[in-house]
């Protein structure tokens, strides 16, 4: 079985969290279109990657365009599934780990722009809305657990 490590932010930006709309995912034949889902910028661990909070601020950078982001902690708890066959037969991939840090925006204002094809909107949400926008079950557990207490 053929796991897939990933790192994922959950970013705040004073009292909002920054989610995104991903529109296309990567299959061994190259990015394919989905309906949008929202979620948390998510990303896989690459090889030049040092470390996993390296890979998870470079993730922030290509995907928002934006590297002002401070690391507050790295969750012990990671968020784990398996692809449905299909899906798996068109990423490559049968299992994914997802290590998830909570992240502070740090910059100035602002504006987003989506640098990532995958991607057709980012969008700030405060904490209810979070849970409503998400479109995987595990992330909104995983946020319900760790950021609404």
């Amino acid at each position: 079985m053929k796991i897939r490590q990933a790192v994922g932010a959950i970013v705040t930006i004073g009292n909002e969290y920054i989610l995104i709309l991903k529109t296309k995912i990567n299959t061994t034949e190259g990015k394919k279109e989905i309906q949008g889902e929202w979620d948390f910028i998510k990303g896989g661990v690459e090889k030049t990657d040092s470390s996993l909070c390296e890979a998870v601020l470079r993730e922030l950078k290509e995907e928002t365009g934006k590297g002002t982001f401070s690391v507050i902690k790295e969750f012990e708890e990671k968020i784990s599934f398996e692809f449905s066959q299909e899906v798996a037969d068109r990423i490559g991939y049968h299992f994914q780990e997802i290590t998830v840090f909570l992240v502070e925006y740090t910059g100035e204002n602002k504006g987003f722009l989506p640098q990532d094809d995958e991607i057709s909107e980012i969008g700030f949400f405060k904490k209810e809305e979070v849970l409503k926008k998400l479109a995987h079950y595990q992330t909104r557990e995983f946020f319900k657990t760790h950021c609404l207490n």
